[in-house]
């Protein structure tokens, strides 16, 4: 099994280059700065969601953040699988799939009731890693965002 290690503000500079390099693969436009707003409050225990860092905790291999918020369809506490990143070097190993079987067992036991994630609609090869994972489309549903700022 993975190692997972919940990650705290000690872990930041391990954690900000796995982040920078999720985000220049998927195009995601935010500089250091905003990466670190945004992992500050996570990496010092605010309970809107955690990262982990995936691997040895001195070379990590990739990182998961869950952000957490509330369901009553779903009847209670759901989370939101914000990023999910392993290194390209060490991808088709079948990491990515040992974090999402171990993980939502673990925070099924802390009381999630639900735990939701986002997939390219063209990415065939991350849709079949989550269904693996039991995780299916709900066809009559789709996440539509508007941002705010």
């Amino acid at each position: 099994m993975t190692a997972l290690h919940l990650a705290s503000e000690a872990d930041f500079d391990t954690l900000l280059p796995l982040v920078r390099a999720f985000h220049e693969e998927f195009g995601i436009d935010l500089d250091d700065a905003g990466r670190q707003a945004a992992l500050d409050p996570i990496l010092s225990g605010s309970p809107l969601g955690v990262a982990y860092l995936i691997g040895p905790a001195r070379a990590p291999i990739g990182y998961i953040v869950i952000t957490f918020g509330w369901s009553i369809e779903f009847g209670g506490m759901d989370g939101f699988v914000d990023e999910l990143f392993i290194r390209p070097g060490v991808r088709n190993r079948g990491i990515a799939g040992e974090v999402l079987s171990a993980l939502p067992r673990a925070l099924a036991g802390a009381g999630l009731r639900a735990l939701h994630l986002e997939v390219r609609r063209d990415d065939t090869r991350a849709k079949r890693l989550y269904a693996k994972q039991k995780f299916a489309a709900r066809d009559d549903y789709m996440l539509m965002t508007r941002r705010l700022s």
